[in-house]
């Protein structure tokens, strides 16, 4: 019934799903540009749409009777910001422990401008050995879906010339909030 529900939001929206779910198991999903509060709660009308078993990630204060109950039902893990918990390799842990896990992360961390995107997801894959999942939100177009998925070789500029190419064409809600897609210049990967 909330699946059927789903759809219908989305119809009645104008809003078209489009993509597959992967057949893998496990897989790091990113979700690009958030520039909106409205991009979680589309993520969570489209993965109930498609009965897609996605968790993520949402800041411990969002987690209060009542709310929390149902985020924890849409998939939301909560992460507590002001613990110096290395929360990469918490994730990483919950890869190798579960059978099926779809982890989806907003690379930006906020709505916010930023100048460069998180490093974690790119971490977590290669860390857990998982293909990463690109899913998008195009307002404009009012499309969202999932697209491509690759395998993170460790050479992040080509990784991340196929994520540029890949975002391109998508337009996020607020496109001034929009930060480039690029890692700080420090960065490198541990392999």
């Amino acid at each position: 019934m909330l699946q059927s529900l789903a759809k219908w939001i989305l119809k009645v929206c104008g809003w078209t799903a489009v993509g597959e779910v992967p057949v893998a198991r496990k897989m790091v999903f990113i979700a690009a540009s958030h520039t909106s509060n409205w991009d979680g709660l589309w993520l969570i009308v489209y993965k109930v749409a498609l009965d897609v078993k996605l968790r993520f990630l949402a800041k411990q204060s969002l987690f209060w009777w009542p709310l929390g109950s149902v985020l924890r039902k849409f998939g939301a893990v909560p992460i507590d910001r002001s613990k110096a918990t290395s929360l990469v390799n918490e994730l990483v842990g919950l890869f190798a422990t579960e059978d099926h896990f779809f982890l989806a992360l907003a690379p930006e961390g906020t709505r916010k401008h930023k100048p460069y995107w998180k490093t974690g997801f790119y971490q977590i894959a290669i860390d857990a050995g998982v293909p990463i999942t690109l899913a998008f939100i195009d307002y404009p177009n009012r499309r969202m879906g999932i697209g491509i998925t690759l395998q993170p070789s460790g050479d992040m500029e080509k990784d991340l010339d196929i994520i540029r190419d890949f975002y391109a064409p998508y337009q996020p809600r607020h496109p001034e909030l929009a930060g480039p897609i690029c890692f700080p210049p420090d960065y490198q990967p541990r392999l």
